[in-house]
């Protein structure tokens, strides 16, 4: 017992005059700490600081992405004449729906659409969103230097919800769009600049929380999903990733009517692109059309398809149409067209509406379980119905 207290004792010692010295050391020598960390510290470690595998960090402020992208934002104001009856109102609602009648001459008032755009070329052409115009007698635009000029519809595109402007006016700054190939991923954060509410061009800051969304509004939906702020006034305004490029054209939102918060999407600039080169070129949009209705390919151990299994099952077939013409039948398996593996429903779709009218698609896939393989000629799409947004700038 006395042997562990003397050694217990002469560690105790030993241990207040290593202290002892290390404070006057570090009194009379005070980088001696980092000295001593340099001198001692294995290079492995050192390298590894020096590399980078520290966790790295986002830019402290996205004032330069703004500063880049803001300019070619535009406010929108559609105005367009709409005429009303007057009618006596009762306080009862059957009274109200039976007889309320004229009780004067009609009235005529101006209703506007708020809305926003972005300038994609320096000589004057701006997108928007097809709902922000649709209808107006008068478009105006209050450009990010004060100016207001008057621009006129060169086209639209319903399928999309997407119109090009055209405004004459100088020194209009375009915006950079990122490459149609390089998608933005989940987890990019993006900036949303628009004209919420008319109060004036205003940013929100969120990420990309999904891509190629479907929202059955139109079946060439794509969508960009984000959490960043979009209100009404944002529709037909700029999404921009941290370099201030342009990454998709806002459009719509999920909101707090139906309980949602932070549900916005954005047409990916791909498609914006597309739909843009095509009215600026003839004034319109062509879509390719193999006439067939399609869907997912159902699953079963009889189907003859591998349990991974992509490509579409043929619902309909539209007489007279390219499909039927090229011997496609009810109930087909297509896997490829074009040499390209076909991956769902909407992959088909939206493929389809790139083909070239009068241009020969090859097609393969299984019919009562045997491979067979047809050439379909696309024709121009028919029309289809107006998209309709969840909500934007009415």
């Amino acid at each position: 017992m006395k042997y562990a207290a003397r050694t217990l004792a002469f560690i105790a010692r030993f241990v207040v005059l290593g202290l002892a010295v290390a404070f006057i050391i570090g009194l009379f020598w005070p980088g001696s700490g980092a000295f001593l960390r340099q001198r001692f510290t294995p290079p492995a470690a050192i390298t590894a600081t020096a590399t980078g595998d520290a966790p790295s960090s986002g830019p402290a402020s996205y004032a330069d992405a703004v500063a880049k992208a803001a300019p070619s934002v535009v406010n929108i104001y559609a105005n367009k004449m709409v005429t009303e009856q007057p009618r006596q109102l009762y306080s009862d609602p059957v009274l109200q729906r039976i007889f309320s009648v004229p009780t004067g001459p009609a009235r005529t008032r101006r209703q506007q659409n708020l809305g926003s755009g972005v300038i994609v070329s320096d000589d004057g052409y701006v997108l928007t969103n097809n709902h922000v115009i649709a209808n107006a007698d008068d478009i105006q635009l209050l450009l990010y230097d004060g100016r207001v000029a008057k621009a006129r519809l060169v086209g639209s595109d319903d399928e999309t919800d997407l119109a090009v402007l055209k405004v004459d006016a100088g020194n209009l700054p375009a915006i950079h769009m990122t490459d149609p190939d390089r998608r933005p991923r989940v987890g990019d954060v993006v900036l949303a600049i628009g004209n919420p509410f008319g109060i004036g061009q205003t940013v929100t800051m969120g990420i990309v929380s999904a891509i190629g969304r479907q929202l059955n509004l139109s079946s060439l939906e794509n969508f960009i999903q984000t959490d960043a702020a979009i209100n009404f006034g944002n529709s037909g305004g700029a999404l921009v990733n941290a370099h201030g490029d342009l990454v998709g054209i806002n459009t719509s939102l999920i909101g707090q009517a139906v309980g949602a918060e932070g549900i916005g999407f954005a047409i990916p600039v791909a498609s914006a692109r597309n739909v843009l080169d095509q009215i600026v070129q003839t004034g319109h949009v062509v879509r390719g059309w193999i006439g067939a209705d399609y869907g997912a390919v159902p699953i079963s151990a009889d189907s003859g398809l591998p349990s991974a299994a992509r490509g579409v099952v043929v619902n309909d077939v539209s007489p007279g149409g390219p499909a039927a013409i090229a011997g496609i039948q009810q109930r087909d398996v297509l896997l490829k067209i074009g040499g390209e593996d076909i991956l769902d429903p909407s992959d088909l779709r939206r493929r389809e509406a790139s083909f070239k009218p009068g241009a020969t698609i090859e097609v393969s896939g299984l019919r009562s379980g045997a491979a067979f393989t047809s050439t379909i000629t696309p024709s121009q799409r028919p029309p289809t119905a107006p998209m309709q947004a969840l909500q934007g700038a009415k």
